[in-house]
């Protein structure tokens, strides 16, 4: 047992030895003519380590062997690479036996030009402990630009940039969230009563909902204003033969109108985020108040459900796909090495704030899916229906808030330590329904909160016996 044991951990430790990756950047310069630029490069720090800081690295002259495979000894130029790093193509033959050629015949590093996805060089122990001279992976588009931007007499210096732990930007998506599943819920408490045809048809129908959201977000503070309250006049035109009032029809091109210009320039990434995020709080707002579960009881089956179903999607698929990528992280960022643009819309997204030069080869958003906000937030909207059918002081409805807020900071923590993708609902999903059990165990009623039926409101001339999972409420005299 104790030399299977054995056994096994060194399998691991093999794998772990061919799989390590880095990001890093390679910055280009025409020999001190302009300021250079940064390129995102992927490398493997048992080969050679780069060090963090660009002035600490040493620029060195490229040699473009792009024309060839460096596969074999007749692929060298007479002279070799001495004190310099040749640039080539990926394939024919392993990283190990390109490297080793570029080592044996003078060069400070090798930078192999890859048209497919990056992936860690790899190699084995051994191969390391020979091998003395950093090598990484370069896409082929950069080293068009590359050719494009310099000449023939460029610049490299290779350095690996220490990424922060934690970008400020996840202050504005805990806000958004919080705020966005704390108003969702308030509000509907107050009103008791993938193919490329397929993502389009998602777009089509995230820009209809979110106009629709919009509009009934922003129609309570129009209804305010005193102008424009006329009707349209008689006609037979279709939505109008009712002569809407002429407030409500601006109000409708206004919000068609965000939600088309958001579909039209959707992948412009240095502002549409803006309008996507705008719209798509507005969508979860309608969706909460529009969506009500009848009791704890289906509250916790179908949080339950999700939570399985987001720790399944993020932690295990990886192991079952062939990119050893997350389904989950996939579906809401879109694959890393597909051609299209295009992601589906259904989350939140703010750019990294900090100003790491690995924003380059990261993705450059933070990401928060609507079901992290959409599901724990139908709990936060019972809770408050609750609370205003029992009378309390919202004691139900701001202990799951805060509980939901407490699980948005402990995903951001996992995010920060693990610098991987998290179902977030693994965290929030505990943290509201516990704290909604707590305190219904505290105030002992937790049989009429899991059920949501069964109690009486006392009221000074009547009582009312209501039923949220029924919808009915019955009255009887107090007199």
């Amino acid at each position: 047992t104790k030399a299977k044991a054995t056994q096994f951990l060194n399998i691991i430790h093999v794998l772990l030895y061919e799989v390590l990756g880095e990001y890093g950047m390679a910055h280009f310069s025409d020999g001190g003519k302009s300021k250079g630029k940064d390129y995102c490069i992927f490398f493997n720090s048992q080969w050679a380590r780069l060090p963090q800081d660009l002035s600490k690295a040493t620029r060195l002259q490229t040699y473009d062997l792009t024309t060839s495979v460096l596969c074999s000894a007749s692929d060298v130029p007479e002279g070799g690479f001495p004190n310099s790093i040749p640039m080539v193509m990926r394939g024919n033959c392993t990283f190990y036996e390109k490297v080793r050629l570029a080592q044996i015949n003078g060069a400070k590093g090798l930078l192999i030009v890859s048209k497919d996805r990056l992936t860690p060089p790899s190699g084995n122990k051994s191969q390391y402990e020979e091998i003395g001279i950093p090598v990484a992976l370069l896409s082929y588009k950069d080293m068009l630009d590359i050719s494009k931007t310099f000449g023939e007499k460029r610049q490299v210096a290779m350095y690996a940039p220490k990424e922060p732990v934690v970008d400020y930007n996840m202050v504005l998506i805990f806000l958004m969230a919080v705020g966005t599943v704390a108003v969702g819920g308030y509000w509907a408490g107050n009103k008791l009563v993938i193919k490329l045809t397929a993502l389009y048809m998602t777009i089509a129908t995230f820009c209809l909902a979110s106009a629709v959201g919009l509009y009934s977000c922003l129609w309570p503070f129009v209804r305010r204003i005193p102008f424009g309250k006329c009707r349209i006049p008689e006609n037979n035109l279709p939505y109008c033969h009712k002569r809407p009032q002429v407030r409500m029809l601006i109000l409708s091109a206004f919000c068609i109108g965000v939600s088309v210009t958001w579909g039209v320039f959707r992948n412009e990434d240095q502002w549409a985020w803006i309008l996507q995020d705008a719209l798509g709080i507005v969508f979860c707002l309608y969706m909460l108040k529009t969506i009500r579960l009848p009791t704890f009881k289906a509250c916790t089956l179908l949080l339950v459900v999700l939570f399985v179903y987001d720790v399944f999607f993020v932690f295990i698929t990886p192991l079952l796909t062939k990119s050893g990528e997350s389904i989950m992280v996939e579906v809401a960022a879109g694959p890393s090495d597909s051609s299209t643009h295009e992601k589906l819309p259904m989350v939140l997204k703010v750019p990294r704030l900090n100003s790491s030069p690995l924003v380059l080869c990261d993705r450059p958003f933070s990401l928060l899916g609507f079901g992290d906000i959409l599901v724990p937030g139908l709990l936060v909207a019972y809770c408050h229906r609750f609370d205003i059918l029992m009378q309390t002081s919202r004691i139900y409805f701001l202990a799951c808030t805060i509980g939901y807020g407490i699980g948005l900071l402990i995903t951001f923590v996992a995010l920060a330590l693990m610098q991987m993708g998290q179902p977030a609902l693994l965290y929030l999903v505990p943290c509201t329904l516990l704290t909604s059990l707590a305190v219904a165990l505290w105030r002992k009623e937790l049989p009429l909160f899991w059920t949501g039926s069964g109690f009486v409101v006392n009221t000074n001339k009547c009582l009312f016996d209501v039923s949220l999972e029924n919808k009915s409420i019955h009255f009887y005299s107090n007199e």
